[in-house]
């Protein structure tokens, strides 16, 4: 039966109840869970340098475009700050401290700041990063902050963001098999157990708007059409090197992630056929007119992009970062 409520307030604290019932399913206990010590170099071990020879060693070979995507996903992984204080900006939530919202922004944010801290070891051991000039762009990204197209609403807060941690889990989940690939076992269990976080992140973010759709089906379809008409940007799209303006560097780090097939165009067609699917909005009910006649654009949305990314040329290397060691250009 459906429930029926007054106001977005009272939707969000539906919501945010079942979100703290659900952490413990989202969210693996801090103790037993995997942390960046795990995969690096232990400091404390007799072959520590050794260890770090060996990592050097087999980082060597990777592809000058991984090494970009990769420097890429870290810095957008580094951003953490901006992405869990944005979080807190939602009209409607409750700001209470044992309440769902603010203990799954907290809980959600320890998780994913294990991600940065794993790359961000990694790239400064592998010998294959200007580290300077990437924690300049890191510095830069947190201080333009973003603008994703939400607003202040936690409706379309969970449109993005169930979105995004698919994009995110599918650019990690192709890092490792490239970093396999290209020899580097190491690299690629790290991005694996990382791309694992990720995809349970986004199962979390699709189901709490599944709720939503059950309780308030024509505000959630209609924030859901006007998140797909803005088009999703990346939380790095202001990414940006020293001497550059507000998002130049992000367009060469797409394309070279659109010539790895790391992150492409179709991808984010076929991200949206999922939570299409995930949301049954085929099957949505009650909707008034505006919820009908956002239905029928989302639903017809995604045979229009796939024509539109099926026509689009791979775009060329023509760029050299700023973030690569100028002594690993030899290799590309």
């Amino acid at each position: 039966m459906k429930i029926n409520f007054g106001s977005r307030k009272e939707v969000l604290s539906h919501v945010e109840k079942y979100m703290l019932k659900m952490m413990p399913t989202y969210l693996k206990p801090i103790d037993t869970n995997w942390q960046p010590s795990d995969f690096l170099p232990d400091s404390t071990s007799e072959s520590f340098y050794q260890d770090i020879k060996i990592l050097k060693e087999n980082a060597k070979d990777l592809s000058y475009d991984l090494v970009a995507v990769l420097i890429g996903d870290t810095i957008t992984e580094e951003a953490l700050p901006t992405y869990e204080s944005w979080l807190m900006t939602m009209d409607d939530i409750s700001r209470d401290e044992e309440g769902g919202w603010v203990r799954w922004n907290r809980n959600w944010t320890a998780e994913e700041n294990r991600h940065g801290d794993l790359l961000n070891k990694y790239l400064y051991l592998s010998g294959r990063v200007d580290m300077r000039q990437m924690e300049i762009s890191t510095q830069y990204l947190i201080a333009d902050g973003f603008d994703i197209g939400t607003g202040h609403d936690p409706y379309r807060n969970f449109v993005y963001t169930s979105f995004q941690e698919l994009a995110t889990n599918i650019s990690h989940r192709r890092v490792a098999s490239l970093a396999k690939k290209d020899g580097d076992v190491l690299l690629s269990k790290m991005c694996g157990v990382i791309a694992a976080d990720e995809l349970r992140h986004a199962k979390a973010y699709k189901d709490f708007m599944s709720k939503i759709f059950e309780v308030d089906p024509n505000e959630a379809m209609i924030a859901f059409e006007d998140m797909m008409r803005k088009k999703i940007v990346m939380p790095a799209h202001f990414l940006r090197e020293m001497g550059l303006k507000i998002g130049q560097t992000f367009g060469h780090f797409t394309d070279a992630a659109q010539r790895l097939g790391v992150y492409t165009a179709v991808d984010y067609v076929e991200i949206m056929q999922q939570l299409i699917e995930e949301w049954k909005i085929d099957s949505v009910k009650e909707l008034n007119e505006a919820g009908e006649k956002a239905r029928d654009y989302i639903m017809n949305l995604p045979d229009r992009l796939l024509r539109v990314a099926e026509r689009m040329k791979n775009p060329t290397m023509d760029y050299k970062f700023s973030w690569i060691s100028c002594l690993t250009l030899i290799r590309i």
